[in-house]
């Protein structure tokens, strides 16, 4: 469960980064990220553990927030799930159409971008 919640974590952090504050970025590319500590983001930053910890906390929050109104990680799963499976069909069913594996290529490149 904890492995589960720090990828969606990840994954929004990822989408809505832009959005927080610099502190917030610090705090969540530290803690996600990197991997450091409370206590090492506290020692860094020379604040209490916990108030290390109620800023990410919040974080998490907004960032859960940003995904309820704005949906861009749900919608970007969604549209890659959909891409996956046209290529799998495609390579499936039409191995040997260049063009048609060309344009679910390039679908999937501009998925990535």
């Amino acid at each position: 469960m904890e492995i589960e919640k720090n990828n969606r974590i990840n994954s929004l952090f990822a989408f809505y980064q832009p959005l927080l504050t610099k502190k917030q970025n610090d705090y969540m590319q530290l803690y996600y990220g990197d991997d450091y500590s409370l206590g090492e983001i506290s020692e860094d930053y020379d604040v209490s553990r916990q108030a290390v910890y109620d800023n990410i906390r919040r974080t998490e929050k907004i960032l859960e927030n940003y995904e309820k109104k704005l949906h861009l990680f749900e919608e970007f799963t969604k549209r890659n799930k959909l891409a996956d499976t046209i290529q799998s069909y495609v390579a499936a069913q039409y191995p040997k159409d260049q063009k048609l594996n060309q344009l679910v290529n390039q679908l999937e490149s501009a998925e990535e971008e």
